[in-house]
């Protein structure tokens, strides 16, 4: 698993803000890790099934950074 670059955040995400962006890119996350937070914050958690497990680690992190920022997810929830 690689780390993530600015690019692909802003693929997967939108528009971040910037301060987001630091803290996302200083966390050493994966793309992974960032599509589960991202899964979680959609309130996809059961994708996972009967082997769903709590939301841990570096996704936890990303998880945080994400969900405190209401307007993102106002602008994530608007149809495109």
């Amino acid at each position: 698993m690689s780390t993530l670059s600015h690019e692909e955040i802003r693929r997967l995400c939108g528009d971040v803000p910037d301060e987001k962006m630091v803290r996302i890119l200083a966390s050493g996350a994966s793309v992974e890790d960032l599509e589960i937070a991202l899964a979680w914050a959609a309130g996809e958690s059961d994708v996972m099934g009967k082997e769903r497990h709590a939301l841990s680690g570096v996704a936890a992190e990303l998880y945080d950074i994400l969900a405190g920022d209401e307007e993102w997810q106002d602008e994530r929830a608007a149809p495109r």
